[in-house]
């Protein structure tokens, strides 16, 4: 690859390693497939923990775990401005040519992408979930949404049922828009050595335990399952909110011995916990994609999913049995999914999982929407405000505001570190000892 092809790119999420979920792991898998194709990967992410400052993962990965906390479901507290020096010190520091957000429930994403561009950088955004357009929440996300993505260069969603969510939340034009979908390494993935006993069906449910994935259905769903087939064992990882409600409905139907549940289960022993079951549960309310159901295909087991959001587009219908978010429903689905599982082979569904889904193929993918953002045109200040003051009568306004305020704070800024390079060499020591005597202070 030629030089003038090599971007230096910077992923900004508050969801990452060592937390596990789908957005994390393309975050990591995308990363570590770019770093292979030449390109400078950085990732920009919250403390977690005592995990603070910069880390080094595989293939040469620069993570930067800034010193904020999170404050609600993993997310940093909304500072609007807080981040803009730490923002423009990685930029600057890392030479980066373009800035990647992903998720739009992420704080820090979107204070990174208006950070980013109001330095003039392209930034491209990866949204990894639907939402509503009618409860409160949805109101004020989708709303926080279409400022952050104003300006973007260009957008990627992980399905095309998360396209069409997108484009009508944000109002982006379509043609800015791509889709991507998610992979799976079926080099982690892979069937059991030998294959199962049919004997005993076991169904597995790898989740959050929360009201979006669907936790209220398994409540309902299980002790029908149970009732119908007395050879059908559950076994349940993951952890939430709604893991009482199935501790206590194992309890009420006194289903210990058939219902196994396992708690939070790392991402490196998923497959160890999916090669002991036959079927795939996965209940969602809503998915964009839902990675689960492609680790799962990827180690031979048949999937029984709700028909939500994209999880249509994940599987051909020979892999996968849907059913309607109803427990009726999702309990004659498990039950046609049971009747066809003779005929699955385990280790011919891998194979075909690795010719459907790999993440160099995504990477490349995201190569050529990095390319075409890159391309844009850049506009100045007035030519933006323009098209914050399109999103709407009052919140154009406000929207105007926050972008003229954010661009004097970014000049202010350059300004001091002028100022600072400026100073007298004899400043710095000075400054050094203080620092030290107050380290010395604090030690006592």
């Amino acid at each position: 690859m030629g030089e003038w092809k090599r971007h230096r790119i910077l992923m900004v999420s508050d969801f990452f390693y060592p937390n596990f979920g789908g957005v994390e792991n393309h975050i990591y898998y995308l990363s570590q497939c770019l770093l292979k194709l030449g390109h400078k990967v950085v990732v920009m992410t919250h403390a977690y923990n005592n995990r603070s400052g910069v880390r080094y993962m595989t293939g040469g990965l620069k993570v930067y775990y800034v010193p904020w906390k999170p404050f609600l479901m993993q997310n940093t507290f909304p500072t609007f401005y807080g981040t803009l020096p730490i923002v423009r010190t990685i930029l600057i520091r890392e030479k980066i040519s373009l800035v990647h957000g992903h998720q739009a429930f992420s704080t820090l994403c979107h204070e990174a992408l208006m950070h980013a561009r109001t330095m003039g950088y392209k930034v491209v955004f990866t949204d990894h979930s639907l939402y509503g357009f009618a409860d409160a929440g949805s109101i004020h996300m989708n709303k926080v949404l279409q400022f952050t993505l104003a300006e973007v260069s260009q957008a990627i969603c992980v399905s095309h049922t998360s396209k069409e969510n997108t484009v009508l939340r944000s109002g982006l034009p379509p043609e800015k828009v791509f889709v991507i979908p998610n992979a799976v390494d079926t080099a982690m993935f892979k069937p059991a050595p030998e294959r199962l006993s049919s004997h005993e069906i076991v169904i597995v449910v790898i989740s959050r335990l929360v009201y979006r994935k669907g936790a209220d259905l398994l409540v309902e769903v299980i002790p029908e399952v149970c009732r119908l087939y007395p050879n059908v064992r559950f076994i349940v990882g993951g952890d939430g909110p709604k893991r009482v409600r199935l501790e206590e409905m194992r309890e009420k139907h006194s289903l210990q011995d058939r219902v196994e549940m396992l708690g939070a289960v790392q991402h490196s022993q998923v497959r160890s916990v999916l090669i002991t079951g036959h079927i795939f549960l996965n209940s969602s309310l809503t998915e964009a994609f839902c990675i689960a159901i492609l680790e799962a295909a990827s180690c031979g087991l048949l999937t029984v999913s709700t028909r939500v959001g994209g999880v249509p587009e994940v599987l051909p219908d020979d892999m996968i049995v849907l059913a309607k978010p109803d427990p009726s429903d999702m309990v004659q689905a498990i039950k046609k999914a049971i009747s066809i599982l003779p005929k699955i082979d385990p280790q011919e569904m891998h194979n075909r999982m690795k010719e459907l889904y790999n993440w160099h193929d995504v990477a490349k993918r995201t190569e050529i929407v990095y390319d075409r953002a890159l391309k844009c045109s850049n506009q100045n200040l007035l030519q933006r405000l323009s098209r914050y003051l399109s999103c709407g009568a009052w919140a154009g306004k406000l929207f105007c505001l926050v972008m003229i305020i954010d661009f004097l704070l970014w000049h202010l800024l350059q300004l001091w570190k002028r100022i600072l390079k400026k100073c007298p060499i004899s400043f710095y020591p000075m400054i050094k000892m203080k620092g030290s005597r107050r380290t010395m202070r604090t030690k006592a």
